[in-house]
């Protein structure tokens, strides 16, 4: 049987939204220097207009660190995949003809939804939506994050 319960918050996120349950926390948990990691070659052109743009911000507070760089891929991977299936969607419409004939739900659309059910994780885990944002009282990096945006070419 795998673990119960949801995944636990990193120490960073439960000092910056408050530690509500009291547990202890853990002393050991490893600390990477906030970073803003290369940007995958892979990467296509959408991932990559992505990646530059909410890189800086997730410095900016401290979320970004060279190791979450396959995270961070992945999510930004998911939202070029959603925005072209939009793309398509738009152009072609939800409702497309089988080969039969018969009016069906395009396979876009089955696309386009796990796309945006990827993202919503991704998004959640770095603190970047509504919700799980009101959880997290951060301050602007001490080191300055628009320094490392600058060093890496992003702004």
């Amino acid at each position: 049987m795998g673990r119960r319960g949801p995944p636990p918050k990193p120490t960073k996120l439960k000092l910056l939204s408050g530690n509500a349950g009291k547990r202890p926390l853990n002393p050991n948990e490893p600390e990477p220097e906030v970073e803003i990691p290369e940007i995958p070659e892979h990467l296509g052109e959408e991932a990559r207009r992505e990646w530059e743009r909410i890189s800086t911000d997730l410095a900016d507070v401290g979320l970004l660190t060279r190791i979450d760089r396959a995270a961070l891929a992945a999510y930004c991977q998911a939202w070029a995949r959603w925005v072209e299936a939009e793309g398509q969607l738009k152009k072609f419409g939800v409702i497309v003809k089988s080969p039969n004939g018969y009016p069906m739900q395009s396979p876009l659309l089955a696309i386009a939804n796990k796309a945006l059910e990827q993202m919503r994780k991704f998004l959640t885990e770095f603190g970047m939506t509504p919700a799980s944002r009101t959880r997290i009282h951060a301050n602007p990096d001490s080191r300055g994050g628009s320094d490392l945006a600058r060093k890496y070419g992003l702004t």
